[in-house]
C-alpha cells in the first residue's frame, strides 16, 4: 500500500496511506441515500468543526512525539496521564473491534453483487438458519481466516493492502467518470433537481425532523474517522517534524473536497425517489444499488435499449463489489492488526494479563487470537438477535459510529495540557497560542459529545429502545473493561513495588 525508502516513508506514500485509511467510498452512497444534497452542508461543518482542527492536532501531536512508538497512547500519556491514555486507547482499540464485527457480516454484499451482479444475501442460508444467522457463520469463517493468514507476518498483510489500495482508487474513478459521461450525453441535466431546497432538506421521509437530521452528524463525524490510526506511523516517516504534518494536512483538503464532490455526483444519475424510496434499499446494499443504477444510466444516455442498459447496470454492480469487497479485505487486515500493535507495543506489558502483551517476531500474535475470539462472541449476540437484515445491518453501524467517535474526545481533551506543557518540543504549530489550542479542543469535543448524543437518542425517541441500547454497550463494555485491566495493573505495580522494598 505505500513505498518504502530507506524503511522510511515519504510524502507521497504517506497522503495515499492516510487517504485509504480515513476516506470510505460506501459513505458517499449512503450520505445521498440518508439526506441527499443536504448531506453537503452537514459535511462541510463537520470539517470546520471536527476535522480540519483535529488534523491539526494530529499533526502537531505526531510533530512532537516523532520518535515514539506508542502512538495515540504515548501521546495522550504524555500529554494527560497514563491512566487517561489507556483508557482513551482502549475505547479507540474497541471501536476497531466493532468495526471488524461489522465487516465480518456486511462484507458479503459486496461479495454477492461481484457474484451475481445484485445482492442475494437475504436468500442465503446455511443448515436451514436465517440469512442474518447464515451470514453471522460467514463471519466468523471469515475473521478466523483473516486471523491465521495476518498472524504469519506482516509481508501477508501487505499484500492485501496494496490490492485493497488500489481497488478504493478504482472505485472512485469510476464514480467520477461514470457520473460526468451520464451528466454530459443527458445534455447537462441532473436526475436529481438541484435547487436551495435540495442543500437544506432531505428527500428520506425518516430524516425530517431536526433530531434525526442532527443524528447524521455522527455519520459525517465517521466518514472523516481513522485519521489517528495512522498516529503509529510516525517514527517510520521520513523527516517527521515536516512530512507528517504535511500529509495530514494535504490528505485532509483532499478528502473533504472529495466526499462533498462524491455526494453531488450521485444526484446526476440517480432520481432518490425513484431509485432509493423501496423498503429493500438499506444501508448495506444502497452503494450497490446506486452503481447499478450508474451502469444502468450509462447505457441510456449513450443511446443503448434497455436490454444493454440492464446488464451494463448488472456488470457495473459485479465491478463495484468485487472493488469493494478487495478494499475492505485490505482494510481489514490492516485493522486487525494496526491497532492491536499500537496498544499493545505503546502500553506496559504488564498491563496485560497472561501472555496477551508479549510479541513474536513483531507480531503480537496472542493478543491477535485472543481479538479474534472476542469478535466472533460479538457476532453471534448480535446475529441471533431475531431481526431482519436491514435493522441488522444498520444496528451494527450505529454500534460502529458511536463506538468509533467517542475515542476522538479524549485526543481533543488532551490536545489543551499538550499545548500547555512548555517542555515538550513542538516542531509544527498550527494553534500559535494556548486560547486558540482551547477552543479548538473545546468545539472538537463538544461536537463529537452532541452527535453521539443525538445518535443514541434518536432510535429511543421512535419507539426503538432496543437500538438505544446496542449504541451504549460496546464503548460502555469496553470502557468498563479497561478501567479494571488498569486498576489490576496498578494494585499489582504496588504490590510489587511492597515486596521489592521489604526484601
Amino acid at each position: 500500500m505505500s513505498e518504502l525508502t530507506g524503511k522510511k516513508l515519504t510524502l507521497i506514500p504517506l497522503v495515499l496511506m492516510i487517504f485509504t485509511s480515513v476516506f470510505g467510498f460506501t459513505n458517499i452512497p449512503r450520505s445521498f441515500y440518508l439526506m441527499g444534497y443536504s448531506a453537503i452542508p452537514w459535511y462541510v461543518l463537520s470539517a470546520c468543526t471536527f476535522f480540519i482542527p483535529f488534523a491539526y492536532m494530529m499533526a502537531e501531536y505526531g510533530a512532537a512525539f516523532k520518535k515514539e512508538k506508542g502512538g495515540i497512547y504515548s501521546w495522550m500519556e504524555k500529554s494527560v496521564g497514563a491512566k487517561y491514555a489507556f483508557v482513551g486507547t482502549f475505547m479507540w482499540y474497541a471501536s476497531y473491534v466493532v468495526w471488524m464485527v461489522n465487516i465480518s457480516s456486511s462484507i458479503w454484499i459486496p461479495f454477492s453483487n461481484f457474484l451475481f451482479g445484485s445482492d442475494m444475501t437475504s436468500t442465503w442460508t446455511i443448515f436451514g438458519l436465517k440469512a442474518t444467522q447464515t451470514l453471522g457463520l460467514l463471519g466468523i469463517m471469515w475473521i478466523l481466516s483473516v486471523t491465521f493468514i495476518a498472524t504469519k507476518g506482516l509481508d501477508k498483510i501487505t499484500k492485501f493492502t496494496s490490492i485493497g489500495g488500489t481497488a478504493v482508487a478504482l472505485l472512485n474513478i469510476v464514480l467520477l467518470l461514470g457520473a460526468i459521461t451520464v451528466f454530459i450525453a443527458n445534455g447537462g441535466q441532473f436526475a436529481e433537481a438541484v435547487n436551495a431546497d435540495a442543500f437544506t432538506n432531505s428527500p428520506s421521509p425518516k430524516y425530517q425532523s431536526s433530531i434525526s437530521i442532527l443524528s447524521f452528524l455522527v455519520f459525517a463525524l465517521f466518514a472523516y474517522g481513522g485519521i489517528e490510526a495512522v498516529g503509529g506511523l510516525v517514527d517510520e516517516t521520513e523527516h517527521p517534524e515536516k512530512n507528517f504534518p504535511k500529509g495530514i494536512i494535504f490528505s485532509a483538503g483532499i478528502i473533504v473536497i472529495g466526499y462533498s464532490v462524491g455526494i453531488f455526483l450521485c444526484g446526476i444519475f440517480s432520481n432518490w425517489n425513484e431509485v432509493l424510496s423501496s423498503k429493500d434499499v438499506h444501508m448495506g446494499n444502497v452503494a450497490y444499488i446506486l452503481m447499478k443504477n450508474l451502469g444502468y444510466q450509462l447505457g441510456h444516455s449513450m443511446g443503448f435499449d434497455n436490454g444493454i442498459s440492464l446488464s451494463l447496470g448488472m456488470w457495473m454492480a459485479r465491478l463495484v463489489g468485487f472493488s469493494m469487497f478487495l478494499a475492505l479485505t485490505g482494510a481489514f487486515f490492516t485493522l486487525c492488526y494496526a491497532p492491536l500493535k499500537q496498544i499493545i507495543e505503546g502500553t506496559p506489558t504488564k498491563l496485560w494479563p497472561g501472555k496477551m502483551g508479549e510479541a513474536t517476531n513483531g507480531m503480537p500474535i496472542n493478543a491477535m487470537w485472543i481479538q479474534c475470539y472476542m469478535i466472533i462472541a460479538f457476532i453471534l449476540l448480535i446475529t441471533f438477535g431475531g431481526e431482519g437484515a436491514s435493522k441488522f445491518f444498520n444496528k451494527l453501524i450505529l454500534m460502529t459510529n458511536v463506538a468509533m467517535t467517542l475515542p476522538y474526545m479524549f485526543l481533543s481533551g488532551a490536545f489543551a495540557p499538550f499545548k500547555k506543557k512548555t517542555q515538550i518540543d513542538k516542531p509544527f504549530e498550527v494553534f500559535k497560542t494556548y486560547n486558540s489550542a482551547l477552543i479548538a479542543s473545546v468545539v472538537v469535543t463538544l461536537t463529537v459529545g452532541f452527535a453521539n448524543i443525538f445518535t443514541i437518542i434518536e432510535p429511543a425517541i421512535n419507539g426503538d429502545v432496543e437500538s438505544t441500547i446496542w449504541c451504549i454497550v460496546g464503548p460502555l463494555f469496553f470502557s468498563i473493561l479497561a478501567l479494571i485491566m488498569y486498576s489490576r495493573y496498578e494494585k499489582r505495580e504496588v504490590l510489587e513495588e511492597t515486596i521489592s522494598l521489604k526484601q
